[in-house]
């Protein structure tokens, strides 16, 4: 390690699993300060134990990210712990089982905005005056090809993604002058979402696999989060608002997402 993020402090929503926990895992071993937020109250609690005893500094904020409270809060806590706020992860999600648009009620669609666009908003307010006060910044949102390319049976995520994205793209341009760069992944990993997808619709999940360019979903810590590592680090000072696709080239032609959604009504 190289200690490229010596001196940093990171704010990882969803950090107890999957593409945060690889983010949490990369940044912390390059030296920053990781505040692991999760839901999950033992495992959150856990990955933070797991990395200060590699030595990292690392702490656990128990936070639902669908209260506004509670993630203002967590941007106060870290803050508090390491001195500021230097990097923002916007990873967590809970998503709804695959179903068609006219299944779909108002409460899952609130619901999503408020886990995929509204959490992240939040945060990033909350982090913008600490940002700005240093004159640097790193966001990264995690986004979605299934909002890109509009998969069936997920609309509520695909339209929160989407969301996302837009409003990430107009922080960028609005806060690029302050040194804050905001930019999106895309991933394809091996997350808990995918595991659950894997055991719920296994022939669908071979299929996505299958099909990828590279042959395999990603890695959330070898191959997700070395990718945000450099978009946290200086190495991408000048570069904003991008959405960066880290899935073995699935999103070039597309990948086969064909969930069984049951008999139309």
């Amino acid at each position: 390690m190289t200690g490229r993020l010596q001196g940093k402090a990171a704010l990882i929503t969803g950090a107890a699993d999957g593409i945060g926990r690889g983010a949490a895992r990369r940044m912390a071993a390059e030296g920053a300060g990781v505040l692991i937020v999760d839901f999950d109250e033992r495992q959150g609690a856990q990955v933070a134990a797991e990395l200060c005893a590699q030595g990292a500094q690392a702490a656990f904020f128990p936070c639902d990210v669908t209260d506004k409270d509670q993630v203002k809060a967590a941007v106060a806590r870290c803050v508090d712990q390491f001195g500021g706020i230097d990097i923002l992860v916007n990873n967590a999600y809970r998503g709804r089982g695959a179903s068609r648009i006219e299944g779909k009620d108002d409460a899952a669609f609130a619901d999503a905005m408020s886990m995929c666009l509204y959490a992240a908003k939040w945060s990033m307010e909350a982090a913008f005056a600490h940002m700005r006060a240093r004159g640097w910044g790193r966001i990264i949102n995690v986004a979605s090809l299934n909002g890109v390319n509009a998969h069936m049976g997920t609309a509520e995520y695909n339209a929160g993604k989407e969301a996302l994205r837009a409003y990430s793209r107009t922080a960028a341009r609005e806060w690029a002058r302050h040194g804050i760069c905001v930019n999106l992944v895309c991933p394809a990993a091996r997350s808990s979402s995918f595991r659950h997808f894997e055991q719920m619709q296994p022939q669908a999940a071979a299929a996505t696999e299958a099909a990828n360019p590279m042959g395999r979903i990603g890695d959330p810590e070898a191959d997700v989060g070395g990718v945000m590592l450099f978009l946290a680090s200086e190495d991408a000072r000048y570069l904003t608002g991008n959405t960066l696709f880290v899935d073995g080239g699935g999103h070039i032609n597309g990948v086969p997402w064909m969930p069984d959604l049951g008999p139309e009504n």
